[in-house]
């Protein structure tokens, strides 16, 4: 019994040393960034807008080789995110676009608001789980599982996606593996491609 009332007391006294002292930290992007995110601007010098995010307003256009636009709304973007443990994505897909395969260190929830799409993750069982979603459709894609969407209607989509981290990161797997430093040679062997496919790859995102 001693045991336990003295586990409780030292629960509750690390409950009580970690209780929130401060109602919001908006992050100063002018200041270095540590682990838990950047140190708090001065209460005294915000106004509303530094709480407002107006980047997803208006049309956006589609210019990359994968046919999409991707704007986040990240602690980057969006200071005052800091410490919230949230952020969020605007994604625009054009006439058979694709966010190609990809991951976060964050689980993400999608909700489509214009056009169809297929939308799935693949588990470290290697099964894919994905569908079409319509307008309206949300789907979870767990915790730092590969993932993607495809526009597989004959209009434009748009979708909105929120992720569970203020910076959520993201890496898309063949830039990845062919857009940054990785030699061809290296790139072929570890993904069963000819050199010739992997140099066919560079050449696409530039980097050959």
């Amino acid at each position: 019994m001693k045991n336990l009332s003295f586990l409780f007391i030292v629960f509750l006294s690390f409950t009580l040393s970690n209780a929130i002292e401060i109602d919001y930290c908006v992050g100063d992007p002018n200041l270095p960034k540590g682990p838990q995110g950047y140190a708090c601007r001065d209460p005294s010098t915000l106004t509303v807008d530094d709480f407002i995010f107006t980047g997803f307003r208006g049309e956006k256009s589609i210019t990359n080789i994968f046919r999409n636009n991707i704007t986040t709304a990240t602690v980057i973007e969006y200071p005052a995110l800091n410490g919230q443990g949230i952020s969020m994505a605007r994604l625009d897909f054009g006439v058979g676009g694709v966010i190609p395969v990809h991951s976060h260190r964050t689980s993400e929830i999608i909700v489509v608001i214009k056009g169809t799409i297929i939308a799935g993750f693949i588990d470290t069982n290697n099964t894919a789980y994905y569908k079409k979603l319509e307008v309206g459709d949300v789907m979870i894609f767990p915790q730092s599982m590969l993932h993607f969407q495809v526009n597989v209607g004959r209009t434009p989509a748009t979708a909105y996606v929120s992720l569970n981290g203020a910076n959520p990161a993201v890496q898309l797997t063949p830039p990845s593996l062919f857009a940054g430093n990785l030699p061809a040679e290296l790139a072929a062997q570890i993904t069963l491609l000819s050199r010739k496919e992997v140099m066919r790859m560079k050449r696409l995102f530039g980097t050959a």
